[in-house]
């Protein structure tokens, strides 16, 4: 795992419309692996197929219910879990957390509230893992993002500046998905970035510099025109 968008996500409800809402939003979001169950019986045959890195538990299924399914699939594989249902009593709240769910979420909910919560447990989760994930291939070069440093195919090894990474960093966490002028502003100058959206074209322009071969016609890191800027999947798409 590389990213938390890496994570597998297994989604169990009985509701075919809100699987395929909850679906679509999370592959928007840029979740690459998303499998669904509509009842105990299938989440359990999905869980053995492909262990998830997190499940979203409905608790009323038509064969049974997400706190005994949460029970059997949990023991031995700690795998995380968010009960995500329409029961709102505090009572079946604090039993499923105290079963050793990681988060309750009652319907109806906003749907970035659910992606806030799915991230915080996995990074959480799965920080050691997306700690020792440093390395960044870019073709013919390497950036190692804890070293700030680009390991290009001629053995040149190039230093990051620090606003540099940060840049990479948040372009890298999101490979694949466009990233708004806003958001990498944010990322790089915090909050208060007012004023330093034109800087941003020039410290991507350096960037490139250092990971294109052609840094007149980018191949990784490209301009989405009025929006911002993506970093290209593995395979360059």
């Amino acid at each position: 795992m590389t990213t938390i968008y890496d994570a597998e996500i297994l989604l169990v409800d009985d509701n075919p419309d809100l699987l395929t809402l909850i679906t679509d939003n999370l592959h928007t979001a840029g979740y690459k692996t998303v499998r669904t169950a509509e009842s105990c019986a299938a989440a359990r045959a999905a869980f053995a197929a492909h262990r998830p890195a997190l499940m979203i538990l409905d608790i009323n299924l038509p064969d049974g219910d997400g706190f005994s399914l949460f029970r059997a699939l949990h023991e031995g594989n700690e795998v995380p879990a968010l009960f995500l249902s329409a029961r709102d009593a505090d009572a079946d709240r604090l039993f499923g957390l105290g079963l050793g769910a990681d988060d309750y979420l009652t319907k109806p909910f906003l749907m970035q509230e659910l992606l806030l919560r799915m991230q915080h447990i996995l990074q959480r989760t799965y920080r050691a893992v997306l700690g020792r994930a440093r390395t960044l291939p870019l073709g013919d070069c390497t950036v190692d993002l804890q070293d700030a440093a680009v390991q290009r195919a001629d053995g040149t090894t190039l230093p990051l500046t620090a606003t540099e990474r940060a840049l990479l960093q948040k372009l890298a966490d999101n490979r694949g998905h466009i990233v708004t002028y806003d958001a990498l502003c944010e990322a790089v100058w915090g909050a208060d970035y007012y004023g330093y959206e034109n800087s941003l074209n020039v410290h991507i322009r350096h960037l490139r510099e250092k990971i294109e071969a052609e840094p007149g016609r980018p191949r990784w890191l490209t301009t989405v025109r009025g929006i911002g800027y993506r970093l290209t999947g593995e395979g360059g798409k």
